[in-house]
Protein backbone atom coordinates (compact mmCIF):
# COMPACT_ATOMS: atom_id res chain seq x y z
CA UNK A 1 0.00 0.00 0.00
CA UNK A 2 1.31 2.90 -1.13
CA UNK A 3 2.27 6.16 1.45
CA UNK A 4 0.50 9.15 1.15
CA UNK A 5 1.60 12.11 2.49
CA UNK A 6 -1.46 13.42 5.09
CA UNK A 7 -1.52 16.86 6.74
CA UNK A 8 -1.04 16.99 10.25
CA UNK A 9 -0.95 19.14 13.58
CA UNK A 10 2.40 20.49 14.46
CA UNK A 11 2.30 20.26 18.51
CA UNK A 12 -0.55 18.68 20.63
CA UNK A 13 -1.38 22.12 22.12
CA UNK A 14 -2.25 23.67 18.15
CA UNK A 15 -4.93 20.61 18.13
CA UNK A 16 -6.54 21.16 21.74
CA UNK A 17 -6.51 24.88 21.20
CA UNK A 18 -7.90 24.20 18.11
CA UNK A 19 -10.38 22.11 19.37
CA UNK A 20 -11.50 24.14 22.51
CA UNK A 21 -11.96 27.27 19.83
CA UNK A 22 -14.38 25.16 17.93
CA UNK A 23 -16.32 23.74 20.46
CA UNK A 24 -16.66 26.93 22.58
CA UNK A 25 -16.82 29.98 19.50
CA UNK A 26 -17.04 33.34 19.15
CA UNK A 27 -20.55 33.55 20.11
CA UNK A 28 -19.97 32.28 23.42
CA UNK A 29 -17.30 34.68 24.12
CA UNK A 30 -19.13 37.71 24.08
CA UNK A 31 -22.63 36.85 24.79
CA UNK A 32 -21.79 34.26 28.42
CA UNK A 33 -21.28 37.48 30.40
CA UNK A 34 -25.29 38.47 29.98
CA UNK A 35 -26.50 35.47 30.21
CA UNK A 36 -24.64 33.93 33.17
CA UNK A 37 -25.64 37.18 35.03
CA UNK A 38 -29.63 36.61 34.10
CA UNK A 39 -29.42 33.14 34.80
CA UNK A 40 -28.45 32.97 38.36
CA UNK A 41 -24.48 33.86 37.92
CA UNK A 42 -22.37 31.05 39.42
CA UNK A 43 -24.98 28.55 39.90
CA UNK A 44 -25.11 28.74 36.08
CA UNK A 45 -21.89 29.05 35.52
CA UNK A 46 -20.97 26.03 37.34
CA UNK A 47 -23.73 24.07 35.41
CA UNK A 48 -22.61 25.67 32.46
CA UNK A 49 -19.12 24.78 32.82
CA UNK A 50 -19.98 21.17 33.63
CA UNK A 51 -22.33 20.20 30.06
CA UNK A 52 -19.63 21.86 28.07
CA UNK A 53 -16.76 19.51 29.79
CA UNK A 54 -19.48 16.31 29.65
CA UNK A 55 -21.21 16.50 26.23
CA UNK A 56 -18.98 19.26 24.58
CA UNK A 57 -15.71 17.70 25.09
CA UNK A 58 -16.85 14.33 24.67
CA UNK A 59 -18.74 15.13 21.06
CA UNK A 60 -15.14 16.73 19.79
CA UNK A 61 -13.06 13.83 20.89
CA UNK A 62 -16.24 11.26 18.98
CA UNK A 63 -15.68 13.58 16.27
CA UNK A 64 -11.82 13.79 15.94
CA UNK A 65 -11.94 10.03 16.61
CA UNK A 66 -14.15 9.21 13.61
CA UNK A 67 -11.93 11.39 11.53
CA UNK A 68 -9.14 9.31 12.61
CA UNK A 69 -10.59 6.02 12.05
CA UNK A 70 -12.42 6.56 8.67
CA UNK A 71 -9.48 9.02 7.46
CA UNK A 72 -12.14 10.75 5.19
CA UNK A 73 -13.96 14.63 5.40
CA UNK A 74 -17.34 15.03 7.71
CA UNK A 75 -19.56 13.79 4.63
CA UNK A 76 -18.07 10.75 4.54
CA UNK A 77 -16.95 9.82 7.88
CA UNK A 78 -20.86 10.05 8.73
CA UNK A 79 -21.65 7.60 5.56
CA UNK A 80 -19.33 5.06 6.54
CA UNK A 81 -21.34 5.06 10.18
CA UNK A 82 -24.56 4.72 7.93
CA UNK A 83 -25.84 6.19 3.94
CA UNK A 84 -28.35 7.76 5.75
CA UNK A 85 -26.46 9.24 8.05
CA UNK A 86 -24.36 11.04 5.47
CA UNK A 87 -26.55 14.29 5.42
CA UNK A 88 -25.21 15.06 8.90
CA UNK A 89 -21.57 15.47 7.50
CA UNK A 90 -23.40 17.70 4.82
CA UNK A 91 -25.14 19.77 7.67
CA UNK A 92 -22.23 20.17 9.21
CA UNK A 93 -20.52 21.47 6.34
CA UNK A 94 -23.14 23.86 5.11
CA UNK A 95 -23.91 25.08 8.82
CA UNK A 96 -20.06 26.39 8.72
CA UNK A 97 -20.76 27.93 5.29
CA UNK A 98 -23.30 29.88 6.38
CA UNK A 99 -21.41 31.30 9.59
CA UNK A 100 -18.77 32.31 7.94
CA UNK A 101 -20.38 35.33 6.40
CA UNK A 102 -21.77 36.56 9.99
CA UNK A 103 -18.28 36.04 11.35
CA UNK A 104 -16.43 37.98 8.75
CA UNK A 105 -18.29 40.87 9.35
CA UNK A 106 -17.97 40.52 12.78
CA UNK A 107 -13.97 40.62 12.43
CA UNK A 108 -14.45 43.63 10.28
CA UNK A 109 -15.97 45.22 13.29
CA UNK A 110 -12.89 44.02 15.64
CA UNK A 111 -10.45 45.22 13.15
CA UNK A 112 -12.63 48.79 12.39
CA UNK A 113 -12.58 49.64 16.57
CA UNK A 114 -8.74 48.50 16.93
CA UNK A 115 -8.07 50.85 14.10
CA UNK A 116 -10.65 53.55 15.76
CA UNK A 117 -8.55 52.94 19.19
CA UNK A 118 -5.44 53.88 17.88
CA UNK A 119 -6.62 57.54 15.97
CA UNK A 120 -7.35 60.35 18.46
Amino acid sequence: MPQTNRASWGSKLGLILASAGSAVGLGNLWRFPYVAGQNGGGTFLLLYLLCTFTIGITLVFAEAALGVKTKSDPTGAFGWIGPKLKFIGVLGVLTSAIIVPYYSVVGGWIVAYVVKSFSV
